[in-house]
């Protein structure tokens, strides 16, 4: 048995939903049941702009695999950026 384990956290960037391209203000992350996923459990991340309504959300199910992966890959390529000093000055996440 699994307690739902979340957080939330300011994020600036865009996502794009079936209505097109709009401003990400928060992702809420998540280990918990899927919806859709195959698994057991999941890492959920949900990529939103709350002021926007629901319609302004992206959704991703992984395995723990996969997002352990996935957030090595966002790292390599961060730290890639940063020591070819392609690395650009962090914009402030929006609150």
């Amino acid at each position: 048995m699994c307690t739902m384990i979340v957080t939330q956290v300011g994020i600036a960037g865009c996502g794009k939903g079936t209505n097109g391209w709009f401003e990400l203000r928060e992702a809420n992350v998540s280990y918990d049941h899927p919806f859709n996923a195959p698994f057991e459990h999941a890492v959920n991340i949900d990529f939103v702009n709350e002021a926007l309504g629901p319609s302004a959300r992206v959704a991703v199910e992984l395995s723990v695999e996969g997002a352990r992966t996935l957030v090595a890959a966002i790292n390599a390529v961060l730290e890639r950026a940063e020591s070819g000093g392609y690395l650009e000055q962090p914009v402030p996440a929006v609150r």
